[in-house]
């Protein structure tokens, strides 16, 4: 397994908001090089970068993702936020990144899903926020009402780069993972599991691991040093 160092940008910076409530940033670093930089010295090579603005409709921080992505070659990136076309999920793959994460429009809209999955097979990385069981939208600020288990099984037969699962009742709170979540998701699903929310310790990531996920995404622990990014780097990078 993989650890994945979360850049979510919002007005050119990079933040990390509890709960993903806009009103609860706790952590800005006004230069996202600064923080790719930071986290590539200990040794990553994967990243999670989030346009946060674009998820909510509220801007756009495409400078700060094209000098992310030009910044050093041979690194991984997976780019979302606010991705709900087809010709956003093209520029965001032509831009350099490996995979593109497609949330909201991928969820409510499965006609659509199957065919950008189909003509980018292995690219589309298709985000399930779910809170409690439920999958959300729109920035988390709007219900479904499907069930992960239904989500997953309409996602089955596509040709994705993996899923994004997150467990939004966990997110930024370092209180630990959902791990009966992630274990069922990843029996459940015949695609790469990428876990995010709640990493907190080692043994966070240990039992993600164990458990069988491709990757974890890490935000608020390594942000603000609750998680070791050495340690973290050495055993999981």
């Amino acid at each position: 397994m993989i650890a994945i160092p979360a850049i979510d940008l919002r007005e050119g910076a990079c933040v990390q908001l509890v709960g993903g409530s806009y009103d609860a940033e706790r952590v800005r670093v006004n230069d996202p090089l600064d923080a790719l930089k930071k986290w590539r010295a200990l040794g990553f090579k994967t990243f999670h970068v989030v346009d946060l603005d674009a998820a909510l409709g509220k801007g756009s921080n495409q400078e700060a993702i094209s000098r992310l992505l030009s910044h050093e070659p041979g690194l991984t990136f997976t780019v979302g936020g606010g991705v709900r076309d087809t010709a956003r999920v093209e520029a965001v793959l032509a831009s350099g990144a490996s995979f593109v994460v497609v949330g909201t429009r991928a969820i409510e809209d499965t006609a659509w899903l199957s065919e950008v999955a189909s003509r980018f097979p292995g690219k589309v990385v298709v985000a399930a926020d779910v809170k409690g069981r439920e999958v959300v939208t729109r920035g988390w600020t709007a219900g479904s009402a499907r069930d992960i288990a239904a989500v997953l099984a309409a996602l089955e037969p596509l040709p994705l780069g993996g899923l994004l699962v997150t467990a939004v009742h966990k997110e930024g709170q370092m209180g630990g993972v959902d791990l009966p979540l992630m274990q069922e998701v990843v029996r459940g699903s015949r695609h790469r599991i990428y876990a995010s929310g709640g990493v907190t310790t080692l043994e966070d990531l240990r039992a993600l691991a164990d458990a069988g996920a491709h990757g974890a995404v890490i935000g608020m622990a390594l942000y603000t040093g609750k998680l070791d990014a050495a340690s973290v780097a050495r055993e999981f990078a």
